[in-house]
């Protein structure tokens, strides 16, 4: 029996992968990815790897086998169906008789197109017959703090979610979540909303900006069509900068609230501050 983890050299599964080698042993852990020169460092640790492709069926034949629990962790390629990409995996492990397929999905209350891929999946799991289980995961402190230099250049927070309130945590919770899951038991056909445990506001993300950094840093709330032109003009493909834009309109609406208290629960442990996702950003 492997857990099996797919897209294990990206940015949330490194995160999963390191974690999992801190509660089971490196031959229990499988980490599918493109690209094996990425996954030398787990290999020297004893986990094994597995080559294959979301866009290549033929790669995953055989990949799973009876018993495994996969975390199918969603694909990032917007232009090239994700939908049927991450039915690869499920067919697969459906064929292998997995014990547990756990997908990294989005909030169930998130209606901007960003969720229509991961309703697709669900209903793809869901229909499969697979045992389930849905990580509804919400937005990243990362997707903010890793990009700081315009902010920082600028002195100030652009955005088109007006007042609104989002429920951010970092990727190494989200990871700690999926860990728990893979690795207890219970988890079976089950779905978690994940966010984190204090809303904020872009305000309050320019004023804790503010605090640590002793500049004046200001929210500039703009409409969607702004940041869409604002984005494009920084290199961003417009479907891409439209689809980002609609996100900020979902967090208007507090569609990316998640109040269930689900991911701290999972992890036995509160979720990590904002304030110390900047500090972490702003050290680096």
């Amino acid at each position: 029996m492997s857990i099996v983890v797919t897209g294990a050299t990206g940015n949330l599964g490194r995160h999963v992968v390191e974690q999992l080698l801190e509660k089971v042993p490196a031959d229990q852990i499988t980490a599918v990815v493109r690209n094996a020169d990425k996954a030398s460092g787990f290999a020297d640790r004893g986990v094994k790897i597995a080559l294959a492709d979301y866009n290549d069926p033929a790669s995953y034949d055989g990949l799973f086998s009876a018993g495994d629990k996969v975390l199918l962790i969603s694909g990032n390629e917007f232009d090239k169906g994700r939908v049927q990409q991450h039915k690869v995996v499920i067919d697969a492990a459906k064929a292998a008789g997995v014990a547990l397929l756990a997908y990294t999905s989005a909030p169930g209350t998130l209606t901007a197109s960003l969720a229509d891929d991961h309703r697709g999946t669900e209903e793809i799991l869901l229909d499969s017959g697979v045992p389930y289980a849905l990580l509804r995961n919400g937005w990243y402190h990362e997707n903010y703090t890793e990009n700081l230099a315009p902010v920082l250049e600028h002195n100030a927070v652009v955005a088109a979610a007006g007042e609104g309130k989002l429920s951010s945590a970092s990727r190494a919770d989200y990871a700690a979540a999926a860990v728990a899951v893979l690795t207890g038991e219970g988890h079976e056909n089950t779905t978690y909303e994940l966010g984190g445990d204090t809303p904020w506001s872009f305000a309050e993300y320019a004023a804790e900006l503010s605090r640590q950094t002793g500049k004046e840093i200001t929210y500039s709330a703009v409409s969607p069509d702004a940041l869409v032109g604002i984005l494009t003009g920084a290199g961003l493909p417009e479907p891409f900068a439209r689809t980002l834009a609609g996100v900020d309109v979902s967090i208007e609406k507090g569609e990316l609230v998640v109040s269930s208290g689900d991911l701290s629960r999972l992890t036995g442990r509160p979720t990590t501050p904002l304030s110390e996702a900047i500090a972490t950003a702003l050290k680096g």
